[in-house]
This record gives C-alpha cells, structure tokens and sequence, in this order.
C-alpha cells in the first residue's frame, strides 16, 4: 500500500516535479500590449463617415497615447485618421453646395411615397389604425370618400424652417389657419354635418429634424369613434353666381365667429370678448355692405332684403357689446346681437337661393373637442 507524501500549506499536495514551491506562485505568461479603444474607436467612425470631425481628433490622439504607452492599433489610428479626413472633405463639400438639404429633400419626398400620414394631399379621404383623429400616427390608408373614412383633407400649408417652435406653438398655427382656410373648400358651413368640425395633423418633434414643416387640414367627426361617408367638399365651382356672392358676404361673419376667445366665461376675460365682439361687428358691416351692392334674383330679393335689415340691426347690438361696460351690458347686447344673426330671415334667404337651410352651432366654438391635433 502505498502512503502519499505529506500535504502542503492548507492541506493541498504538490503535484509532481513541475508543482512550484510554496510560497512561491508561477510567473504568469508575458501578455501582448493592448489595442488602444481609441485607435478603434477613430476606425469605426472613418469607416461609417459618422462625426469625422471626431474621428479624426480620436485618431490624432490615439497615435499619442500608442507612442507613450507602447500600445497596439497603429494602423487602425492611422486608418481612421485618413478616412476621417476625407469624410470631413466630403460633408464640407456638401454643406456648401447644399447637397446636404437635397439628401433630406429625397428622404422626406420618399416617406411621403404612399402609406404615411405624409403622403395625404387636398381632396383625400383616410381612415387611421386606431380610428381616431386624436393622438399620434403615422399610417394611414387613403380610401374613397364614398366609403366610410376617419377624416377629408382640405387644405395644407408649410410652417417656415427654424428651430422646433414646440408643441404649444403649432398647435395655435394650425387652430389660426386651418380654420381661415375651411371655407375655400367647403364654402357654405351650413351644409355642413353638425358632428364635423375641423382637425390637423401637425409634426412632431422627430420629424421636424428630417424637415417636416407641413400642417395638414382636415375635417373629422367629434365623436372620437365617429366616421364620415362622403365628401364634405362644396367650393366656389359648385354655386351659381347669386349663390357664391352670398356665401363669400356671409364668409365675414363666419371667420369672426371662429375668434371667440379661448376662456369658456366671459367674466374670466371680459377684455378678450370685447375685442372679439367688435370683430364680429365689424364682419357684419362687411357683410351687408356685399349683399347690399349684388342685384339678386326675383325670388330672393326681398328675403335678403329682410336678412340685411337683421343684420343691420345685429352689428348695431354687437358693437355696443363692445363698449360694454360691465358684464351685464355686455350679455344684454351680446344676447340681442347673437339672436339677430341666427334669426329665421336667414334660414329664408338661404331657402330662395336654394342653400342649406339648418344653421351651424355658433357657440359651440372651435374645435369641437378636447384636442383637434394629430402629430405625425
């Protein structure tokens, strides 16, 4: 039987001739110097043309700390320094020809190619994945206006180039032009649905930097589950000339009507609705200054005879609105104005030049619901 030698420190056994000696642990293996990270570092970016302003300054620094420290990577510094420099010929080149703007031209062109939310022009009808005009989006699919639709695009402008103007901004753009431009495509608002009003797509903060600028207009319905079926278009092409004068007079009225101020009680900015009710006297003074200078046709001639005497009388009671000087003068003129504007000798005048009899909801104000923006 054969009896094993004594153990070593902590009970181990050496382990033949090659065991060391105690105490005394093996040297370890002689390691090769290392890769300098920023030597790599200045390869990748010349490679990619990414930053080469950086990629150069990291290989330029790399080469340093290579030769002090006696590391690897000589040849990826080298490298990068090269490819860095000419990337950073090529961008200036391209800033100072402007080929940088005509590569994001090409790129914004290319996402508006079909299925995106920026591909919609005036005239579209669209449903979205959600089924709602509220949120965010960024797909949708063009359908026929015959067919039931989330919203019809009409109309659409640039916002101008600059730093993203923010949310809140946008949105006040939009709300301003979108609803000046609602009437040079559907021209007569009474022949309107009632659950209609107006949305817009806006950019978002992402897109602004690939140079989205554009603002979509578009009419949905207020219910935020509800849908369209048909087109809602009806623009000067569609009138006959006694009929597009009308609606061009009543346009005053309209735009005016679409200034309320935002605060829902008049007693929170009496100033505001001041100013606005002088607008609004200053729109029917319009008005009627265009009904009264058409010769109107037979029929309709004493209806819109009896009409501007309303109206008249309306932008007497809404400019003292104006100069009102506390709340109850102003809610007595207020109230006397805005039933003049509403009263039945419009819905006659309407009915003899054969246009839409049922009246929009004026005090309903703008926007029809919480939140009329999408972004895209």
């Amino acid at each position: 039987m054969s009896i094993p030698p004594p153990p070593g420190p902590q009970g181990q056994y050496p382990q033949g001739p090659y065991a060391p000696q105690w105490g005394h642990p093996l040297a370890p293996y002689p390691r090769p110097a290392p890769v300098s990270g920023l030597a790599v570092a200045a390869f990748v970016l010349g490679v990619l043309c990414f930053l080469p302003a950086v990629g150069l300054v990291l290989g330029l620094v790399a080469l340093a700390r290579i030769r002090r420290r006696g590391e690897r990577g000589k040849g990826f510094a080298v490298a990068g320094c090269v490819l860095s420099s000419v990337g950073l010929a090529l961008w200036t080149l391209t800033l100072s020809t402007g080929a940088a703007g005509d590569f994001w031209d090409g790129f914004r062109d290319a996402a508006r190619g079909g299925g995106t939310a920026y591909s919609l022009e005036k005239g579209q009808c669209f449903t979205t994945p959600s089924g709602s005009l509220q949120g965010v989006t960024y797909d949708v699919d063009e359908v026929p206006c015959a067919r039931e639709h989330d919203g019809e695009v009409f109309a659409s402008f640039d916002l101008p180039d600059g730093s993203y103007p923010g949310d809140g901004e946008i949105t006040r753009a939009a709300d301003d032009r979108c609803y000046a431009l609602q009437d040079a495509y559907a021209m007569d608002r009474w022949a309107l649905p009632t659950d209609v009003d107006v949305y817009y797509l806006t950019p978002t903060a992402a897109s602004w930097r690939t140079g989205d600028r554009e603002i979509t207009c578009l009419f949905g319905n207020t219910d935020e589950r509800g849908t369209l079926t048909g087109s809602l278009r009806n623009d000067g092409a569609r009138f006959d000339a006694d009929q597009h004068t009308y609606l061009l007079a009543e346009g005053y009225l309209n735009r005016a009507m679409d200034e309320v101020p935002a605060a829902e009680a008049v007693e929170d900015d009496l100033a505001g609705y001041r100013t606005w009710a002088g607008q609004v006297s200053e729109a029917l003074r319009g008005e009627v200054a265009m009904l009264d200078g058409h010769e109107w046709p037979a029929g309709a001639e004493r209806p819109v005879a009896a009409l501007t005497d309303d109206l008249r009388s309306a932008q007497e009671e809404w400019g003292l609105a104006a100069k009102a000087a506390d709340l109850d003068a102003y809610y007595e003129h207020y109230g006397k104005g805005y039933d003049l504007v509403v009263a039945d000798s419009t819905v006659t005048a309407r009915k003899a030049l054969g246009l839409a009899t049922t009246p929009p909801d004026y005090e309903g104000g703008e926007g029809g619901g919480d939140d009329p923006g999408v972004e895209v």
